[in-house]
């Protein structure tokens, strides 16, 4: 019986040492690779981007996708979303459901990357033009509010005489939220009483 006990204690202390070596095997400076109990996959056999094989003939990783190979989520088929066309003219609505969540994410956007030249009342007197640029339209203009929101969207897309392209830094959803504030924006200046929901009058008539 005692000998069984020693055993089994030798054994216990055995295990609780090579636990106590894997738990001490990483995050410790030391020149050699440390010894690792449990690699947890770490040392799996895997291709890196611009690694080498010796599968293929020319030893790279990386190979060339096949012709016509779309990224996941960037095939934008739908045409109005992405381009703000549909058989290829403008359209004169937004792509999103206009609400005040998208007027309000409209309005965030429109004050970072489109307010120092149109300025937040899109007056088109933002501060740059004290800088030599040329003034933007008037949002109220007539001409402006002409514009299709289609080819408002196309605008801050790819960008439109001395106005620079903002496709790569806004997200095409933002871009629509946009579109919808500068609509808001020409029309604060031009509305009638008329053009206000009669439950919202009340609000706005003088007593």
């Amino acid at each position: 019986m005692a000998g069984r006990l020693v055993r089994t204690m030798i054994l216990v202390a055995l295990l609780a040492g090579l636990a106590a070596a894997a738990g001490c095997s990483r995050g410790q400076p030391r020149e050699k690779r440390p010894t690792m109990i449990i690699p947890d996959m770490e040392f799996q056999p895997k291709w890196k981007a611009q690694g080498y094989t010796p599968f293929f003939e020319d030893h790279r990783t990386m190979r060339t996708p096949p012709e016509g190979t779309v990224a996941r989520g960037t095939l934008k088929e739908d045409t109005v979303r992405f381009q703000g066309k549909r058989n290829g003219e403008f359209v004169t609505h937004n792509a999103r459901d206009v609400t005040m969540d998208l007027l309000r994410r409209g309005r965030n956007r429109f004050n970072i990357y489109c307010a120092p030249c149109h300025d937040r009342t899109g007056s088109g007197h933002g501060m740059v033009i004290g800088y030599g640029f040329v003034p933007p339209p008037n949002f109220s203009d007539p001409r402006v509010l002409a514009f299709a929101d289609g080819y408002i969207f196309d605008v801050i897309t790819h960008g439109v005489r001395n106005m620079p392209s903002y496709g790569a830094q806004i997200p095409v959803g933002d871009r629509w939220a946009i579109v919808a504030y500068v609509r808001a924006l020409g029309r604060s200046r031009t509305a009638t009483l008329a053009d206000v929901p009669p439950e919202a009058r009340k609000d706005l008539e003088k007593p």
